[in-house]
């Protein structure tokens, strides 16, 4: 059932470390609460290295540039961009990225992975880098899946704009098939993910806007285009759920569905949370309260997230993902909002599952209690082992507008915050923002998974940028057994850093491939096998400590961002692994009985 594809070490020598000098106190720290490498593996088990330049990397952000009535404004209206995300689109086993800016007429970038530790961009001669034209709006995030079942990922931009589609052909370049896919004339979006609703071998698109549907940000015919409200705002995008008609379209069957949010939609994730096999959608909103739409067999959606516990709170979200964080075999789901001390403090929410009513999942937020409900002004944050200590740490990445570090726009952004409806839709009656900052300059968050809270580490494992961060990805880009972190900024460089694990901790991969093939795909998991599941089950230590952890497939998840689609496992030390039972997308179970560790198993879902 599972093939070997690839030996891989648990660690690597420093690049290019060994020339730093260090000025270290008796614990092994440098000035600024820093630690050298060396202590940071004692103490941490993983160190991060910045190394983007070193890899070929040299993407830099873009704001763009809207009407003038909003000119005022600007940087707060702008800055919602910035997206990365992790594929392998020509299928050689080497994971690349695919980033985006937000400039009128600027270009996307797709590196491909070398294979020798760089990069080169790729995106002109592949035909997906002149997607910002003007007129047609800008790039505000994308994402990967195999849509028409044939063996490689095809690419969806989301935009401020007119969407659009690429087909991949066979790992050679993209034909656009905007145009004729059926897909909405503008959305002014910011978030969308991959997922197969209703279960028919196909996957179908779901887009969220955030800005009202039809919106064109460039020609506004008024200024009252804001939210309505700064906790509960109905008068955002429309959503649409588009469904796979397996011959290259899709159909708006959105209203058809019962989805009918008009919510101003940051991030979207999918995954069966409600225990039917039916993917269940969950939307972070800003201006309001998390939505959790419940699958009903593939035919319909709820909105059940007041009677799950994750809609009662209004806040300003801006992230959704999953991660198994007490290893019990549940998902939680890790929602980003806004701290500010002294001017508004929100929290982020961690939802733990902790049973289950009238067949639907109850959550208890656990941020507080587990340490990372303090992220400053979040924005994208993904679940990952980073140490490989058999545990789900979280990175967090955060900062809105770093302009002036003299002067803040807090006083001022309180007073629209504040005020009536009619006041806060109108962006003529929003303070000017001038060369201000607006929660600018913030210390990154990189928690360890403690077992039973988190601990925040990221000075002491290499992470001190303070750019404006937006969006997190994650996956094993240079195949060594770890989970590597890129990571998008608001008017900045693309981020990459390596990671180095400590030695002597195992770990397993495994990369899914669903059975479903252009013209079987009924009773078939989609190819790219999104939505699928992984229980691991292993004995860590010399005690043979039992341990379990729950991973899901996502093709978009997190802020405007997508993980790599294979699923990384840390182990511990002395590990042996039991089994993994997959859950696959057509409701199939495979149970793979003691997967070696140490290698990327890659696995066919077998026929009935």
């Amino acid at each position: 059932m599972s093939t070997v594809l690839k030996q891989a070490v648990v660690a690597v020598p420093f690049v290019g470390m060994m020339a730093l000098v260090f000025v270290l106190n008796r614990d092994g720290e440098v000035a600024g609460g820093r630690l050298d490498p060396a202590e940071a593996l004692r103490r941490y088990g993983f160190y991060l290295t910045e190394s983007a330049a070193a890899a070929g990397i040299d993407f830099r952000h873009e704001n763009p540039t809207l009407d003038p009535k909003l000119a005022h404004i600007m940087p707060v209206v702008a800055g919602m961009g910035a997206a990365v995300s992790v594929v392998d689109f020509d299928a050689d086993g080497k994971l690349d990225l695919y980033v985006v800016t937000g400039k009128e007429g600027g270009r996307n970038r797709l590196y491909r992975n070398r294979g020798d530790g760089t990069f080169e961009d790729v995106a002109g001669a592949m035909g997906v880098a002149d997607v910002n034209r003007p007129g047609t709006g800008v790039s505000m995030g994308a994402i990967w899946a195999d849509y028409d079942n044939d063996g490689f990922p095809d690419l969806f931009v989301y935009k401020w704009g007119k969407p659009e589609l690429f087909h991949n052909r066979q790992g050679k370049g993209f034909d656009r098939v905007t145009d004729t896919a059926g897909l909405p004339a503008w959305v002014n979006a910011n978030a969308a993910c991959w997922l197969d609703y209703d279960r028919d071998g196909r996957l179908d698109l779901f887009v969220a806007g955030y800005w009202r549907d039809g919106l064109d940000l460039w020609h506004l015919p008024t200024t009252e285009v804001m939210p309505d409200s700064f906790e509960h705002a109905k008068n955002g995008g429309r959503k649409y759920l588009l469904r796979n008609k397996g011959d290259g379209t899709f159909e708006d069957v959105t209203g058809g569905v019962g989805i009918t949010s008009t919510r101003w939609t940051l991030a979207v994730a999918a995954a069966d949370l409600c225990g039917t096999g039916y993917p269940d959608i969950v939307m972070a909103n800003d201006y309001g309260v998390p939505e959790l739409y419940a699958n009903k067999g593939g035919k319909r959606f709820e909105e059940v997230g007041y009677k799950t516990g994750i809609g009662v709170a209004p806040k300003s979200g801006m992230n959704a993902s999953f991660g198994d964080v007490l290893n019990q075999g549940k998902l939680g789901i890790y929602i980003s909002n806004i701290t500010e001390p002294g001017n508004l403090i929100q929290y982020n929410f961690l939802w733990v599952p902790i049973g289950t009513k009238d067949g639907l999942p109850q959550y208890h937020d656990r941020a507080g209690s587990m340490n990372v409900a303090r992220g400053g002004w979040s924005w994208g944050a993904k679940f990952g082992d980073l140490n490989n200590d058999g545990r789900l740490d979280l990175y967090l990445t955060n900062g809105y507008i770093s302009a002036d570090k003299d002067k803040s726009y807090w006083f001022d952004y309180g007073k629209i915050a504040g005020g009536l409806g009619q006041l806060i839709r109108d962006a003529k009656n929003w303070p000017p923002i001038g060369n201000q900052s607006l929660s600018g300059y913030q210390q990154k968050c990189v928690w360890m998974n403690k077992g039973g809270d988190f601990t925040d580490v990221a000075l002491g494992v290499g992470v001190t940028d303070t750019y404006d961060g937006r969006a997190v990805s994650m996956g094993d880009l240079f195949n060594r057994g770890v989970l590597d972190v890129a990571v998008a900024t608001q008017n900045g460089p693309l981020l990459l850093y390596k990671n180095t694990v400590a030695p002597g901790r195992d770990w397993v991969q495994f990369e899914l491939v669903g059975g479903a093939r252009p013209g079987r795909e009924k009773d078939w998991s989609n190819r790219s096998a999104v939505g699928a599941q992984v229980k691991l089950t292993w004995r860590q230590g010399p005690a043979g400590q039992l341990q379990e952890q729950l991973q899901v497939v996502t093709a978009g998840d997190g802020y405007a961002s997508q993980n790599m689609l294979r699923l990384h496992f840390g182990l511990g030390q002395e590990a042996r692994i039991e089994k993994a039972i997959i859950k696959w997308p057509s409701g199939r179970t495979q149970t793979i009985e003691a997967p070696t560790a140490g290698v990327l198993h890659r696995v066919e879902e077998t026929g009935p």
